[in-house]
């Protein structure tokens, strides 16, 4: 059986296939976990930082303290929304009708949310590893069950006597 024959593994943001058989080597995924692990907290903390900016320059406009509740309010419930759906989708594809496309906003508010999930998820595993691990080996299971109870092309088969049809 060649190499292409069968279901290919799903690359993952960041990894491609590396996640199949743990490729070392330059680069590889270990590599690649701590570099996601490390760009991920580096992102948060970053994104922690704008939004504090941005919470000044809310306090230096002398809103008012309902505003700035509000604000701090908002990207508190949109980080843990976006934490909570993060999470969820590196163990399961989402089903019904809450789709990614209709969370992208609310993700986009909460990116500290995501940042911090894909960086406690990449400690333990590269961030949907599981998900696609699991799905993987059930196509390649299903294949070979298929490739094994494959009898062949039944033109070519022989008579059960031993004896070509062909004359």
């Amino acid at each position: 059986m060649n190499a292409g024959d069968g279901p290919q593994p799903e690359p993952i943001r960041f990894f491609g296939t590396t996640w199949v058989g743990h490729d070392g080597g330059y680069g590889g995924y270990g590599m690649r976990r701590a570099a996601v692990a490390a760009g991920s907290l580096a992102a948060a903390v970053a994104g922690c930082l704008v939004l504090r900016f941005g919470y000044q320059g809310l306090a230096i406009a002398d809103v008012g303290g309902f505003v700035n509740m509000l604000v701090v309010v908002m990207f508190a419930i949109c980080s843990a929304v976006a934490f909570r759906k993060t999470w969820e989708g590196f163990t399961r594809r989402p089903t019904g009708p809450v789709t990614e496309d209709s969370l992208r906003s609310l993700k986009v508010i909460g990116f500290i949310g995501v940042l911090l999930a894909y960086f406690f998820r990449s400690l333990a595993e590269a961030p949907g590893e599981k998900l696609h691990r699991e799905e993987y080996e059930t196509a390649r299971s299903r294949y070979e069950k298929r490739r094994g109870t494959r009898a062949g092309n039944p033109a070519a088969r022989r008579p059960k006597g031993g004896k070509s049809r062909r004359k």
